[in-house]
């Protein structure tokens, strides 16, 4: 395994962060840190698993608490991460440019900003949503923030895999702000979410291996070799497989979500199985595959959401 990366910062590093900003700090900055793109896909997970709940007769108002909530939630988290890697940010190309590794803003603020935005959607979550969507916001929140940024992404090739877990609360928290119980709609629902993303991150971990090694990211591709991590994906795609069919065969989804989502759930298999003999340039591989996860999980979640069961 690779060194763990060390808390000491270069003196230039260390300089550029206790530096006042260098530019005028936009409202664009401010939305930058709480990955937007995170937030969108996992607002949609939410919204499939309150709808599945709901069965098309949905409560408007609660809806728009829990995905509120959920949101604030997810994007304080966001900011969190964003504080606490300001330093690994530094080392890489693809998050140099971000606000806290140029200096353009404070990370007293930017801490303040992520504090503000926890306790608004926790508030909301268990003031609108009910006690068990509050419980699940704090065990993705303490899962992203505690044990995946600050302990696992710098010492484990496990980050990926236990940070997937807040990953896969947003679909278990719409669920569980309409049902108040975990069932096995539930459950499937989690797995869902929980299984995609290792492959889809494992992906763009081979794309930009060389940057994570350079950043001292413990990350499989890095640590175990591309290879290694090509196998490592298989388990699981074929874990996604049954989901679609559970989804069916316990009257949540219809026909078109079992038909779509086994078919997706096969092709994905099938891409990345391709790719563990082929002589194909791997870039051009995992660029393929980690596009494919992300037109994957969209559709699936629409297709759901579209098929979900009349109750």
């Amino acid at each position: 395994m690779s060194k763990p990366y060390s808390y000491h910062a270069s003196s230039d590093s260390a300089a550029a962060l206790s530096s006042p900003p260098n530019n005028t700090v936009t409202w664009r900055d401010f939305v930058a840190l709480t990955k937007p793109g995170i937030l969108r896909s996992n607002l949609i997970a939410a919204f499939a698993g309150f709808w599945v709940a709901s069965g098309w007769h949905l409560q408007y108002a609660t809806l728009l608490w829990t995905l509120l909530g959920t949101t604030l939630v997810m994007a304080s988290a966001c900011v969190f991460n964003n504080f606490f890697d300001r330093e690994l940010d530094t080392k890489m190309a693809r998050t140099k440019e971000r606000a806290l590794p140029t200096g353009k803003m404070s990370p007293t603020v930017v801490m303040w900003y992520a504090i503000i935005l926890g306790a608004a959607g926790f508030g909301v979550l268990f003031g609108f949503s009910g006690l068990l969507a509050g419980l699940f916001g704090i065990i993705g929140f303490v899962v992203y923030v505690f044990i995946y940024t600050l302990w696992l992404k710098r010492s484990s090739t496990w980050s990926t895999s236990v940070g997937a877990i807040s990953g896969a609360m947003p679909p278990l928290i719409g669920y569980v702000a309409v049902t108040g119980k975990v069932d096995l709609a539930a459950i499937m629902l989690f797995a869902l979410l929980f299984l995609w993303q290792p492959p889809h991150f494992w992906a763009l971990g081979i794309r930009r291996v060389e940057e994570y090694r350079a950043a001292g990211y413990p990350l499989l591709p890095v640590v175990k070799g591309i290879q290694r991590t090509k196998y490592q994906m298989i388990p699981y795609l074929v874990a996604l497989l049954p989901i679609p069919v559970l989804m069916y065969m316990y009257d949540y989804t219809g026909m078109w979500f079992l038909v779509i989502g086994e078919l997706l759930s096969v092709g994905w298999l099938v891409i990345t199985l391709m790719g563990i003999r082929s002589n194909e340039d791997v870039d051009g591989w995992a660029k393929r595959v980690f596009l494919f996860s992300i037109n994957y999980l969209t559709v699936s979640l629409i297709v759901m959401i579209l098929d979900t069961v009349h109750k």
